[in-house]
């Protein structure tokens, strides 16, 4: 006869084991220090959330250089850099256009190509500059756009730090969802070509970890949106956050490097962290742009 107490306490020890080898401590002790300075910073807004952004992007943006160095691409990172964070203080000022920003960055990074001397590859040079300065410095910098958005139509400032808050822990929730649930029940890979490690079962504690994240949102630090509303939110953003990470898990898959970093123990480097952040981050901004604010 089966002992259901013993078996029990097996399943127990297994699924703990499990977590342990995909490395839950590590992470537990990065979300345990680096939630409350995101918070903090975050709520003081002005400069000092500038400046996190800023760094975000810069990493950001310097580790995918170097994955597009290792597939044999040579971008021009200064360049990249300048115009990602120039983007950043647009966000930020709404002194300059984005589409001056971008169009000198273009023809900064065209010109730049006629005087490189070996001319092998030089469409796919200009071409991953480019995209690296879109993916990461565009679409991050919709952080900053969404801390300012209250202030370009005259409301509180501290409503900005919510619905950063609201894209922060909306996304967590959906890679936190996705990681318990791929880890415990994860048996069926979601597209196993791109990351043979993400399952469907992962996938839907994602989207069931964002959905109750984006309800939580409505009933306190956004309780301008409908439970409905929030739920709905989540769910879309947390479609967008899994399809954030699939995009990066595609880019290391052609390169053929598993973590773009390891700046972050037990979350590889910032791009293996905000991935998600820089697909959920616009989608909230333009709802709340367009239809809230």
């Amino acid at each position: 006869m089966i002992d259901g107490k013993k078996l029990s306490r097996f399943s127990l020890a297994t699924a703990w084991g499990r977590f342990l080898k995909a490395g839950v401590m590590p992470r537990l002790t990065i979300i345990l220090l680096g939630v409350p300075c995101f918070y903090l910073i975050t709520l003081r807004g002005g400069l000092f959330f500038l400046f996190l952004v800023n760094l975000i992007i810069f990493l950001g943006l310097r580790e995918f250089y170097v994955l597009m160095a290792a597939k044999g691409y040579r971008p021009f990172e200064v360049l990249g850099y300048f115009c990602a964070l120039s983007i950043s203080w647009y966000a930020w000022r709404e002194g300059i256009t984005v589409p001056l920003i971008l169009t000198a960055s273009l023809l900064l990074i065209m010109i730049r190509e006629v005087f490189r001397k070996d001319m092998s590859n030089s469409l796919e040079h200009m071409a991953v500059t480019v995209f690296g300065i879109m993916y990461v410095g565009w679409l991050g910098s919709h952080l900053v756009m969404l801390r300012q958005l209250p202030l370009t139509v005259g409301a509180e400032d501290y409503i900005g730090a919510r619905l950063v808050f609201m894209a922060a822990l909306v996304t967590w929730a959906a890679d936190t969802g996705a990681y318990i649930m791929g880890v415990a029940l994860g048996r069926h890979p979601l597209i196993e070509r791109i990351s043979p490690k993400k399952t469907k079962e992962g996938a839907v504690g994602g989207l069931i970890g964002a959905a109750l994240a984006g309800w939580g949102c409505s009933n306190t630090i956004v309780p301008f949106l409908t439970p409905l509303s929030g739920i709905t939110l989540g769910l879309v953003a947390g479609v967008a956050a899994i399809l954030g990470d699939l995009v990066e898990s595609l880019i290391k898959r052609d390169v053929g490097i598993k973590d773009s970093a390891e700046l972050i123990p037990g979350h590889g480097g910032v791009l293996d962290r905000f991935d998600s952040l820089l697909f959920t981050a616009p989608v909230l901004y333009y709802y709340f742009r367009f239809f809230i604010i």
